[in-house]
C-alpha cells in the first residue's frame, strides 16, 4: 500500500520549449461506446504488459521471501536487507535514471527492463537446481531488479500519454491502477500455490516468465516517440537538476510529493507491525490474517474503479482532496480493533482507505502527466518517485524499530498521526482553493 508522488502513475527538449505531443491515431468516429479504451489495440497491449508485468513484481516479492527462508535459512536481519535492497535504487539512481529516460525511446527502455528482469528471476531457480544459490545473489538480485523496475516504472509511467490522447488519461490510469491491484490481489496466492506444489524456487520461475509475456505485449505496442538528438542533450547533472527545480518550484508537484513522502513513510510503517498486530495482539488465525489483507487488497480494484467518477462528480482538486483526507480517519479506526471495534469493522475501514488512496494515486497521477511538459515527465517523475518511495524503506524500518519499543497498536497510533500531517500538508496548498487542478503547464 503505497501512496506514488504527483509525476504519473502510485508515473516525459526544455520546459520552456516543449516537444510536441507524439502523433496517435485517431478515436474512430462515433467514440469507442460501452467499451472505452479497451477498443483501442495500443491500450489493451500497454495494459497487458503492464499487469503482467505487475503480476510478476506481486509473484516475485512473494518467492523470493520463501527462497531466503525455506532454502536459504534467511534471518530476519537478512530478510531486512533483502528488503531493502529492492528499494534502495530509487535513493541511489532514480534522479539520473529520470534524465536518461528522458533521453532514450521509453518504450526500448522498458523492453530492456523486461529482458533483464526475466534473466535475474530465472537465475535464482537455475542457482537452487544446481544447488549453488546463496543469499549474496538472492540480495544481488533484489538490488539489480530493483534497478530495473526504477527504470521500468519511469519509463511506463512517462509512456501513458503517448499511447492514449489526453482526455483519456484518467480512464487510462484507472484501468492501469486496476490492473496492478488485481496483480496485488492474485500475485501473494499465485505464488503460495506454486511454492507449495512446485517448491519455493518454482515461482521464481513462474516470475521470469510473466516478464517475457510483458516484453512481449510490448514488443507488439506501437507509438512515435521523438527523443532529443545528441547533440541536443546537455550534462546529465544540468538535466537531472531541471527537474528538481521543477518539482520544487511547482507548488503542485511540490505539496503532492511532500503528500507521498509521509504517506509513504506512515502506510509502511504500519505494513511492517500489520502481521504482529493481528496475530499477537487481535489473535486472529493464519486464516483469519489472509481474509483481511483479501478485503484489503479488494479496496485497491474499488479504487482504480472510482477515481474517475470521483474526479467527474467533484473535479479534480476537490475529488483529490476527498480521497487523500479521508485515509487517517479511516486507519484511526485499525488500532480499535479487536477491543473497542470488530475486526471486521477494522478490516473494511483498512479497505476503504487503500480504496482513497488508489483513487488519489490516479487523480495525481493523470494531473501529473498533463501537466508537466513532455520533455520533462521522466525527470519529474524520477524526482517525486525518488522522494515518496525513498520513504518506504525509513517508514519500514521505522515501524520496526517503534513496533519493537512501544508494541505494534501503539506504532498503528503514531503512524496515524503522520498521515493526518500529510493531510493537513494538503488543506495548507493551492489544491484547496479551486475544484479542479490546472490544466498543461507552459512556462
Amino acid at each position: 500500500m503505497t501512496a506514488t508522488s504527483a509525476p504519473a502513475a502510485t508515473p516525459e527538449q526544455t520546459a520552456s520549449e516543449p516537444a510536441p505531443a507524439p502523433e496517435r491515431a485517431p478515436a474512430p468516429e462515433g467514440g469507442r461506446g460501452r467499451w472505452g479504451l479497451w477498443a483501442e489495440p495500443g491500450f489493451r497491449r500497454l495494459w497487458w504488459g503492464e499487469t503482467t508485468s505487475g503480476l510478476g513484481t506481486a509473484v516475485g516479492h512473494v518467492s523470493l521471501s520463501l527462497v531466503a527462508v525455506v532454502l536459504l535459512d534467511a534471518s530476519p536481519l537478512t530478510m531486512g536487507v533483502i528488503t531493502a535492497a529492492a528499494w534502495l535504487p530509487w535513493l541511489l539512481i532514480g534522479l539520473p535514471a529520470g534524465a536518461w529516460v528522458d533521453r532514450w525511446p521509453r518504450r526500448r527502455v522498458m523492453l530492456v527492463c523486461d529482458v533483464a528482469l526475466a534473466l535475474l528471476f530465472g537465475s535464482v531457480p537455475v542457482a537452487a537446481w544446481f544447488g549453488v544459490l546463496t543469499v549474496t545473489q538472492v540480495v544481488l538480485v533484489a538490488l539489480l531488479s530493483g534497478a530495473a523496475k526504477v527504470f521500468f516504472s519511469t519509463a511506463y509511467g512517462a509512456l501513458v500519454p503517448s499511447v492514449v490522447e489526453a482526455p483519456d488519461l484518467m480512464e487510462a490510469n484507472g484501468k492501469l491502477r486496476g490492473g496492478e491491484a488485481a496483480a496485488d490481489v492474485a500475485g501473494p496466492g499465485v505464488a503460495g500455490l506454486v511454492a507449495q506444489a512446485f517448491g519455493a524456487a518454482t515461482g521464481l520461475l513462474l516470475d521470469s516468465v510473466s516478464y517475457l509475456v510483458s516484453l512481449f505485449c510490448l514488443s507488439r505496442l506501437e507509438v512515435r516517440e521523438e527523443p532529443p538528438a545528441p547533440a541536443a542533450r546537455r550534462a546529465l547533472g544540468r538535466e537531472i537538476a531541471e527537474g528538481v527545480r521543477f518539482v520544487a518550484g511547482d507548488r503542485y508537484l511540490r505539496t503532492l510529493a511532500g503528500f507521498s513522502m509521509l504517506a509513504n513513510l506512515a502506510l509502511n510503517g504500519i505494513q511492517a507491525v500489520q502481521t504482529v498486530f493481528l496475530v499477537r495482539e487481535v489473535g486472529l488465525s493464519a486464516g483469519a490474517v489472509g481474509a483481511v489483507f483479501a478485503v484489503v487488497s479488494v479496496g485497491g480494484l474499488a479504487g482504480a474503479a472510482v477515481a474517475a467518477r470521483i474526479a467527474r462528480r467533484l473535479g479534480t482538486a476537490h475529488g483529490l482532496l476527498a480521497c487523500l483526507l479521508t485515509v487517517a480517519p479511516l486507519i484511526f479506526l485499525l488500532p480499535f480493533s479487536g477491543r473497542q471495534l470488530p475486526v471486521a469493522v477494522g478490516a473494511l475501514a483498512w479497505g476503504a482507505a487503500v480504496c482513497a488512496v488508489v483513487a488519489g494515486n490516479v487523480i495525481s497521477g493523470t494531473f501529473s502527466q498533463t501537466y508537466t511538459p513532455p520533455a520533462l515527465l521522466g525527470r519529474v517523475r524520477a524526482s517525486t518517485s525518488t522522494i515518496g518511495y525513498g520513504a518506504i524503506p525509513v517508514g519500514a524500518l521505522l515501524g520496526g524499530f517503534l513496533g519493537d519499543a512501544l508494541g505494534a497498536r501503539p506504532t498503528i497510533w503514531i503512524m496515524s498521526g503522520v498521515l493526518l500531517a500529510a493531510g493537513l500538508l494538503l488543506l495548507a496548498s493551492p489544491v484547496r482553493t479551486a475544484r479542479d487542478l490546472p490544466g498543461p503547464r507552459r512556462d
